[in-house]
């Protein structure tokens, strides 16, 4: 949304596949335990991670930050909605009103 448009513009599942490992990197076994035995897995060209920071110049290192949280591919590692709403990028708001 702080970019006004998609972080990920893929057309189809394949393309927006590798959209993601593009910008955020091939996961790995050590990054994601289990990936390569999830149903369908392929083998995808590796690309190295990307920094993030690029992509959304006008979001904070908070934002930054969050926003790496919440695009961790191992889901034990990704950072809850609850959590989320605790991160630094949301402290100047008036949480009164939630």
């Amino acid at each position: 949304m702080v970019r006004r448009q998609a972080l990920f513009p893929g057309d189809y599942e394949f393309q927006q596949l590798l959209h993601i490992f593009r910008r955020l990197g091939t996961p790995s076994e050590k990054q994601w335990p289990g990936v390569s035995s999830l149903r369908d897995w392929h083998v995808y060209p590796q690309w190295e991670p990307q920094k993030l920071a690029r992509a959304v110049p006008s979001l904070g290192a908070d934002g930054v930050d969050l926003l790496l949280k919440m695009l961790k591919y191992d889901p034990a590692e990704r950072i809850s909605a609850k959590a989320a709403q605790e991160h630094p990028y949301f402290d100047s708001l008036d949480k009164s009103q939630f």
